[in-house]
């Protein structure tokens, strides 16, 4: 009888520890999610160098990303184990990352891309430490030139900022686009912005010396190439109006691709008949198209009801159709889009291949590129480039000329 007593006794016991071990992991399960407050981010470029960013997590499955003025609301977030998997709106990017307490540590992945970076996060809210004020004011228009002594990789920029104390926000527009919305300090001479999206992870570093600003420019950890840059406050870039063209011979535009139902839309097709249209050259990949995509989308919603049409191109990277059209649809769900995006290319991005597929082009010089067409097919303009919100009063003027272009061409 003593015998059973003790192991009913030692089998309660060992009931209870199990009971007390399934809690225990069931609270470390609870902990392991991301806490309620803001956390500077950090993506290794080396040993020495990483692009850092700040994210404000709002609740375990929300959280918003913060570059300067902008702010990207997430919503994808899923956790297994000790992990997060944080999924970026719109484009590809995805961190997994192992929460130890405080801390994060992991990797952003760009699949399609087959490319990595190591990630890791702290409770924080300063992105750049500040070790000393600022020796330098960089407020202003900067004449700016990377890979300036190489023939092919070389080209211009207007890098266009504003300064407070340390702290720097602006941007460098290009004659392509802008890189988005850049945030930084100064730390005696020193230069350091940055910038993360989820498709780019942007550094710029820069000694500032009597006027001029000499650094390198760092895209994820794949791309380095240096710039020079000098006060310039009347500096412009070329007319974006004038950069693509249509080749002698060429009349118009033509072209027949596949939209997510499989049927092929050309601009023969009834609904572009007597209509303004609009082709905008893009990617579901590409941050300024993003931008532009937003913009157009409003003005679309806002003005359907005129003789006005827009097409999107979609020139993708990914490997596979299947692929492309869940890219273009996640796109188009997330920001609202209503007029057809075509896939016009799989496999790769470049602008060699994409001017294949527009042979009546002098090239594709840019996503995105905006063709203008009035209601009798010609070719009115071509825009190259989308200087977007980060770029402030040309975003503002931008949108005044499209509209006031637009609005003619409806009413011819």
């Amino acid at each position: 009888m003593k015998k059973i007593v003790i192991l009913l006794c030692v089998f309660a016991l060992f009931n209870c520890k199990q009971e007390n071990k399934k809690e225990n992991n069931t609270e470390d399960l609870i902990s392991k999610t991301l806490l309620e407050t803001t956390y500077k981010a950090e993506l290794a470029i080396d040993n020495k160098l990483s692009i850092p960013f700040n994210f404000k997590v709002h609740k375990k499955d929300s959280l918003t990303v913060f570059n300067a003025e902008e702010k990207i609301e997430v919503d994808e977030i899923a956790y297994k184990q000790d992990s997060v998997f944080i999924k970026l709106p719109v484009f590809e990017g995805i961190i997994k990352a192992k929460i130890n307490a405080k801390n994060l540590s992991g990797e952003f992945i760009m699949p399609d891309k087959d490319r990595k970076m190591p990630f890791s996060a702290e409770v924080n809210s300063e992105r750049f430490i500040q070790t000393e004020a600022a020796k330098a004011n960089v407020e202003g228009v900067w004449e700016t030139t990377f890979s300036p002594d190489s023939e092919t990789e070389s080209y211009f920029a207007k890098g266009v900022f504003k300064q407070n104390g340390n702290k720097v926000t602006g941007t460098f527009r290009t004659n392509t686009g802008d890189y988005r919305f850049l945030e930084g300090v100064i730390n005696g001479n020193k230069l350091e912005l940055s910038t993360f999206d989820g498709a780019h992870a942007f550094l710029f570093t820069g000694i500032i010396t009597e006027g001029t600003i000499n650094g390198h420019f760092y895209s994820g950890n794949h791309w380095k190439e240096p710039f020079t840059a000098k006060r310039n406050p009347d500096y412009e870039l070329a007319n974006a109006d004038t950069l693509t063209y249509l080749k002698k011979g060429f009349n118009g535009v033509s072209f027949s691709f596949p939209d997510e139902n499989g049927k092929m839309v050309s601009l023969d097709d009834k609904q572009f008949k007597d209509q303004v249209v609009l082709v905008q050259i893009m990617g579901t990949w590409c941050p300024n198209c993003l931008d532009e995509s937003k913009y157009f989308s409003e003005f679309y919603k806002n003005n359907k009801s005129d003789d006005f049409e827009i097409v999107a191109l979609a020139f993708e990277y990914v490997k596979t159709q299947e692929k492309a059209f869940k890219n273009i649809k996640r796109l188009k769900d997330r920001i609202g889009i209503t007029y057809p995006v075509l896939l016009a290319q799989v496999g790769s991005s470049s602008k060699v291949k994409a001017n294949d597929k527009l042979p009546m082009l002098n090239h594709v010089l840019s996503y995105p590129t905006t063709i203008f067409i009035d209601k009798k097919g010609k070719v009115r303009k071509i825009h190259t480039g989308f200087n977007g919100p980060a770029t402030g009063e040309k975003y503002t003027e931008f949108k005044q000329e499209f509209e006031t272009f637009v609005k003619e061409l409806i009413e011819e």
